[in-house]
């Protein structure tokens, strides 16, 4: 069996530089020139390959004359390593930047390292000495030495350190000590024992990559249970370097091997289990063609074994154990079915070695005289009986697909056949697919339970191939279908479209809709007609309310939504019902020093000046009106433009005053004849 340790390979920095500067070999303008700044990362077989897709090494010392021989017109992109670069040579390469029209300068260098250049500038100086604990002549350990302030020692081992601090005379100053990304974790810990030892308040700082802790642990894990250990990395790589002192000592079959033409047969001889672990700077690439080589040489071994194995035993066409055989069905019960193998041997397939749906009914997947390729678990030539497995068989087959679906992102259903707490297990081809709870699309504490014996749509997200483990998605799938809904959307959307909806939050600005699958805004101000201190004064969050789109941005993913519409503008209301020189029955509803505001309708207030409240002069409008007080007044001018309305009680009372002066005069001229009606009497 082969293993390949989990974090075997590039780690995050190196993959990062090697994705951007590939990138940029994809993306390469006509006559641009890629340099990268020393080697990117160490593996002579991935540097190579960059240079033979035009990537030129350049060391510092021959930057000026490589930018004075290529001249200013030339486009220039240059890469700096992962391992980073010294302080001055960073400090030229931006006054070149400065300098030359066309040239970029892309920094790779790892955010490890470049954590450790602003602890070295930190935690240096005057009356402190800084301790590096790795290669002096390492690129990485000449960055972090660029950076230090003032005193600095660099040793490659716990025994170097603990001679200097002995012997030490300046034990007076503050000591501050770190370590090269890449160091070997063990002889680290030795370091910070000895530390502490001597200097019982120094300032350690943990800067071990984390993912070369955790490939140095699992190498080591690895080691204690396999007979032959390949480590695959570039020779002049320091982390390649740390692991295979650590597979020597646990495992003394270590090899330590570039490629894959670095394995000869004699390398796995006799051995039944093989783990692979690689450094940072190695490409999956290289580990995938070290694996294959060792599959092949293994499987040629095991063919010759078994041919001599089968030529002394003199059974060609023989049944035997691990054999994959077809036969033909003869029978089918509720929990097994038979085959005819053409030999004296009958063979056996039971429920458990068939399927793991255990609903399904055996008469539903086969028919007698279907052919089946199974696997020979065991056989009784006593009995006549193979006992074999058509789950081995389908299970090389159906992973196979597996690893398709996970290549090409295809959506794929499976059914969920169990519920863990940890989340779902989903067979898909017969295949377990694992469902993290993160990826089951639910919220963090809802109840898995509900997808108990669902059929489900997932995407497989994760291949672990020395595991046979895939692990599925069914929240990509969700994420799919949104980004699809989301284009769709986003398609036809256009100002006024109508669209209604469920208001998904309130906030003191407005409140968002959802759209279906996408939200858009409501400011307050686009809420009512009227002043609102609260969007919860029109809306309420899960009310259904219809909307209409106002404006949006689809780069920036934003809509504006109105929600009040002209048909219950207050002041089209108003205008329909009133003109100048009607008359309204209106709400006092402010009063200010130079008169008072009155509600017509709701929404549009007019203004009563203090000289059209009584028809004499008032000395303040408190003294004849207050707020809540109703009574008529005239309309005596509009505003369209500002929306503004001019009202007066005055011209209603001047009315009225002319009204009784011309009673009077009417009543005057009904009186003349009665007196001239008297004037006989009096002759009399």
């Amino acid at each position: 069996m082969i293993t390949v340790s989990k974090n075997a390979g590039f780690c995050f920095g190196v993959k990062r530089a090697a994705d951007t500067v590939e990138k940029l070999i994809k993306e390469r303008k006509d006559g641009e020139i890629i340099c990268t700044l020393g080697k990117l990362i160490h593996n002579e077989i991935y540097n190579d390959y960059l240079k033979e897709n035009g990537v030129i090494t350049l060391d510092s010392s021959e930057i000026d004359a490589f930018l004075k021989s290529v001249g200013d017109e030339s486009h220039i992109t240059i890469v700096t390593r992962t391992h980073g670069i010294e302080k001055e040579i960073y400090k030229k390469l931006e006054e070149y930047y400065k300098s030359h029209p066309n040239l970029t300068i892309v920094d790779c260098t790892c955010p490890y390292v470049d954590k450790i250049h602003k602890i070295a500038s930190e935690n240096s100086g005057d009356g402190k000495v800084f301790i590096i604990i790795g290669q002096r002549e390492h690129p990485e350990v000449r960055s972090i030495i660029s950076y230090v302030h003032g005193e600095t020692e660099v040793f490659s081992s716990s025994e170097e350190l603990e001679n200097y601090l002995k012997n030490a005379k300046n034990s007076e100053k503050e000591v501050n000590i770190a370590a090269q990304t890449t160091q070997k974790l063990s002889e680290w810990k030795k370091c910070q024992e000895i530390i502490k030892k001597y200097c019982t308040n120094a300032k350690i700082f943990d800067t071990i990559c984390s993912v070369t802790e955790k490939r140095q642990s699992e190498a080591e894990e690895l080691c204690k249970k396999s007979d032959v250990m390949i480590v695959i990395g570039g020779k002049e790589s320091s982390n390649t370097s740390k692991l295979f002192q650590i597979c020597k000592k646990y495992c003394p079959r270590s090899y330590w091997v570039q490629t894959g033409s670095d394995i000869s047969p004699d390398i796995v001889c006799g051995a039944k289990n093989i783990g692979i672990t690689a450094g940072a700077s190695t490409p999956d690439g290289l580990i995938q063609e070290v694996k294959n080589t060792m599959s092949e040489i293994m499987e040629e071994n095991f063919a010759e074994l078994f041919a001599k194995s089968l030529e002394e035993s003199g059974g060609k066409g023989k049944i035997y154990t691990g054999a994959t055989v077809t036969g033909t069905v003869m029978s089918i019960s509720e929990n097994e079915i038979r085959l005819d193998l053409g030999t004296k041997v009958t063979g056996v397939i039971t429920r458990d070695q068939i399927t793991e749906d255990n609903d399904v009914k055996l008469s539903e997947l086969f028919k007698v005289g279907d052919e089946i390729d199974a696997s020979v678990m065991s056989v009784s030539d006593k009995d006549g009986i193979a006992i074999l497995s058509k789950k081995k068989v389908d299970g090389v087959k159906n992973w196979n697909k597996i690893v398709e679906y996970s290549k090409s992102g295809e959506t794929v259903d499976g059914k969920v056949s169990e519920v863990t707490k940890g989340g779902l297990v989903v067979l898909v081809d017969s295949v377990k697919v694992f469902i993290p709870a993160s990826m089951t699309g639910t919220s963090k504490n809802e109840d898995l339970s509900k997808f108990a014996g669902q059929t489900v749509q997932l995407k497989i997200v994760e291949i672990k191939e020395d595991r046979k483990r895939a692990i599925g998605s069914i929240r990509a799938v969700i994420r799919e279908e949104k980004k699809k809904k989301e284009e769709l959307f986003w398609s036809e959307i256009e100002e006024g479209k109508v669209y209604e909806g469920p208001v998904k939050s309130i906030t003191p600005y407005g409140a968002f809709v959802d759209l279906g699958g996408i939200d858009g805004l409501v400011h307050i101000t686009e809420l009512s007609w009227k002043r609102i201190k609260n969007p919860a004064e029109v809306v309420k969050v899960g009310e259904v309310i219809k909307v209409f789109v106002k404006s949006f941005d689809k780069e920036n993913k934003r809509i504006s939504l109105g929600y009040k519409t002209e048909e219950e503008n207050p002041w089209n209301i108003f205008k329909s019902k009133y003109a100048v020189g009607d008359v309204a029955d209106v709400k006092i509803v402010g009063i200010t020093s130079f008169g008072a505001f009155a509600e017509i309708v709701p929404g549009v207030d007019g203004l009563i000046h203090i000289s059209q409240i009584a028809d004499r002069k008032i000395d303040s409008v408190a003294s004849v009106l207050k707020v809540g007080d109703v009574c008529e007044a005239k309309v005596i001018e509009i505003d369209d433009e500002k929306k503004k309305v001019s009202l007066s009680i005055r011209a209603l009372l001047d009315t009225e005053e002319n009204a009784e002066e011309s009673e009077e005069s009417n009543e005057t001229e009904v009186k003349e004849p009665e007196t001239t009606e008297e004037k006989p009497e009096a002759q009399e």
